[in-house]
């Protein structure tokens, strides 16, 4: 049918009018059957796409969530229902958990019947929303495939942490979300230092242990959203915390994520840290309330900008202080084994994984800038109060 290709060209060429004419085209009876084959066609094209997504390296939350950030919430919530409508054609056996798991968080359903009943089972402008949607599905950069594909995968294929693993990631959940809750800095400090301080500990276990077995397993990757507003000090923040913790992040600005790579237990390790920061920033940036200058003019923008760089400065300062304290006694109580060189082998190893995604095309960014003084010292003083440094002793 091509004038539901002539849509979508139209979208493309930013022709509102000629959009406009496909639409009310589209939406006529133009002969017996007409809407429910348009129907059949959009969900099609829309089931095609989505394919295409996941060959382009795309997984359903990114997905679904690039929908909302570029079109908004009806396009999010139309490409959530079109992943769980393409997830119908694999067998569950044949799809990993990690993707599995996002298909489930993601809530959705195929709550309507053919493909014929497609829009009419709709509210709002499902024409509209569908060609807009397709546009983007049609689209989208090519990204890492990180994970392996619905069809191409066994369950369990990124096999999930042993039973001592969830038991420590429990305790480190738990006490992120005691600091983000708690109304009283010194409170939140002293349990932030202790989830770095346990996650620190967790992360040497692993490397020695796979030392020790002779393990082969490499690096991994993980995506993770970055939002506006601020967005380029929120990555500052992650490439903060993904350093600290053995990994290397590449801030990917026109998608709003950022690739971490780095060995599974670290990558859990970043993902906790980083999101429990974030909350806690933002938390101690809102308390600062509106700011203006000397004339009454606005300057929240700058002090919040200024703000979330100082944060993002002293908070890798202090996870890297972290980072050496913790080798250092993991270095006195391991009994004659030489931590350095199992630690560099991995450093190395996930800097050539680097290399093997991103290659030449790796560009390196010099960040954001501070312009508001009082942002910069306010931010510093933010990140003292969510203070990583060890202050006492953990038992796993």
């Amino acid at each position: 049918m091509t004038a539901v290709s002539t849509a979508v060209d139209a979208v493309c060429q930013g022709d509102e009018r000629g959009l406009a004419e496909y639409l009310t085209l589209l939406a006529a009876e133009q002969s017996p059957g007409w809407t429910q084959a348009v129907s059949r066609e959009i969900a099609g094209f829309l089931r095609v796409s989505v394919t295409a997504a996941w060959r382009h390296g795309w997984q359903p939350a990114e997905l679904v969530r690039h929908a909302g950030r570029e079109l908004g919430d009806a396009h999010a919530d139309l490409a959530a229902d079109m992943v769980a409508d393409e997830m119908r054609g694999y067998a569950p056996a044949m799809v990993d958990d990690h993707w599995a798991m996002q298909v489930s968080a993601l809530g959705a359903e195929v709550w309507w019947g053919s493909d014929a009943e497609f829009l009419s089972a709709r509210s709002g402008e499902p024409l509209r929303v569908a060609i807009e949607l397709l546009h983007l599905l049609q689209h989208v950069p090519v990204l890492e495939r990180l994970c392996p594909l619905p069809g191409a995968a066994r369950a369990g294929g990124w096999a999930a942490g042993s039973d001592a693993d969830e038991r420590i990631l429990g305790k480190i959940r738990a006490l992120l979300a005691k600091a983000e809750s708690t109304e009283f800095p010194d409170e939140a400090e002293a349990l932030s230092a202790r989830a770095q301080e346990l996650m620190a500990r967790h992360s040497i276990d692993h490397a020695l242990l796979a030392a020790q077995s002779g393990s082969k397993d490499g690096p991994a990757a993980r995506r993770l959203p970055v939002d506006n507003p601020y967005e380029s000090p929120r990555a500052t923040l992650l490439h903060a915390v993904a350093q600290a913790n053995r990994c290397r992040s590449v801030w990917q600005k026109a998608i709003g994520m950022s690739t971490v790579v780095g060995f599974p237990s670290d990558l859990d390790a970043v993902e906790l840290l980083y999101t429990s920061l974030l909350v806690q920033a933002d938390a101690a940036m809102l308390r600062e309330g509106a700011k203006k200058d000397a004339y009454g003019r606005s300057r929240t923008r700058a002090f919040r900008q200024s703000f979330l760089v100082a944060y993002a400065y002293r908070i890798g300062v202090r996870l890297s202080q972290a980072t050496v304290h913790a080798e250092q006694e993991a270095a006195a109580a391991a009994s004659g084994k030489d931590l350095v060189p199992v630690l560099k082998e991995r450093h190395e190893s996930v800097d050539h994984a680097v290399d093997e995604m991103f290659g030449d095309g790796l560009v390196y960014d010099r960040g954001s800038r501070a312009t508001d003084e009082e942002g910069w010292a306010s931010g510093l003083a933010a990140a003292d109060m969510a203070a990583l440094h060890n202050r006492e002793q953990v038992s796993a």
